[in-house]
């Protein structure tokens, strides 16, 4: 009985593996063998930037906080010493999202963080 070698097994695992490289550039999109290093590496660089979308995102949120205590002139370090000093705990995506979309409150955040910093001195 011979021996069958390209069985649905495999098919499928090609298929699946070439599925995953639509849209590639050249043969990563239509060979299996250059395909299934393009795909590799394509999902170690998913995963490493999944991790690395939230550092991005945290500094986006610093530099817009900071941007907005120099309006009010004091600096970030200070504004956030500020608010740990008063109690005040709220993170830096919501303090970003209020510095851009309601200013009077994050002003009223600022006077609240010079007044305990201003105590200390």
């Amino acid at each position: 009985m011979p021996r069958a070698i390209d069985g649905t097994k495999r098919k499928k695992r090609r298929q699946k593996l070439l599925k995953h490289a639509k849209g590639y550039w050249g043969r990563r999109s239509n060979l299996v063998r250059t395909a299934k290093d393009a795909v590799a590496k394509s999902l170690s660089y998913a995963y490493r930037d999944r991790r690395n979308k939230k550092r991005d995102f945290r500094a986006l949120w610093i530099t817009r906080i900071s941007a907005a205590c120099r309006q009010q002139e004091i600096s970030y370090s200070g504004f956030i010493h500020g608010l740990s000093l008063s109690g005040i705990q709220i993170n830096r995506k919501a303090l970003s999202n209020m510095a851009i979309e309601d200013p009077k409150a994050f002003s009223a955040l600022v006077d609240k963080a010079k007044q305990a910093t201003g105590a200390r001195q």
